[in-house]
Formats: structure tokens, sequence, C-alpha cells
């Protein structure tokens, strides 16, 4: 199936109680700079031109259990993010304010969580 035009998925957004300083962790995880900051909305540009993060409150916000469990918040994605070093990447994201997630189901990924709760993984590329 064709679409009558081009379409590109530009950036991801992430529901937050706190826009501001989750994009702070992103950016300081990533490298990346802040494009727009405002109190409820944040965007980060990504430094190699792919995909971007945006963080938008959520007043209701819940933070998301992993793995997950019936009957409590359920995560609705989560962010891959590929490593040349997995043991470096992990001492970094901890650095940054991550939390290494008890349970980790793969030896070469390692599953963090964010400040609020959303779950990312570190998987060691090629």
């Amino acid at each position: 199936m064709s679409t009558p035009t081009r379409l590109t998925l530009t950036q991801v957004n992430l529901d937050t109680p706190d826009p501001v300083g989750l994009a702070r962790f992103y950016a300081r995880l990533l490298g990346w700079e802040t494009e727009i900051e405002q109190d409820d909305d944040v965007i980060l540009r990504n430094a190699d031109g792919g995909v971007g993060l945006a963080f938008q409150r959520e007043r209701a916000y819940a933070r998301p259990t992993w793995p997950a469990e019936t009957g409590r918040q359920q995560m609705s994605m989560h962010l891959e993010i590929g490593v040349t070093d997995l043991s470096a990447a992990l001492d970094h994201a901890l650095a940054c304010g991550a939390t290494l997630a008890e349970f980790q189901p793969q030896e070469d990924v390692r599953v963090c969580l964010d400040p609020d709760g959303h779950p990312f993984c570190l998987w060691l590329q090629g």
C-alpha cells in the first residue's frame, strides 16, 4: 500500500509530570541540545539529524511498571539506545540519573528507568 504523500517520523513524545527535568536528563544522557524549552513542552533535537524527543506535561501521569504487572500502569513504549560499550554506557546512564531495572531479560541489553520510570534499553551494537 502506498501513501499519498511522504510521511517522516520526526520525534517521539514522552509524557511526564516534569518536562524540563526529564528533557535535561535525556539531553545529558544523549548529548543532545534543547531546541525549545517551555514549562509544559520541551523538544530535543537529535545531534545526528534523526528522530528527536519531546516531553509534554501530563498532570495525571502514572509511573509505568517494568516488567508489566496486571492491574498496574504498563509502559506503552520504550526507547532503544545502541551503544558500543555496554558497561561504560550503563555507568554514564546511572551518573545521569537513570536507575538499573531489577529485571534484565538479556545478556547484551541493560534495561534502565529514567527519572519518571520510562524504561529504556541500552543494547550492544555490532
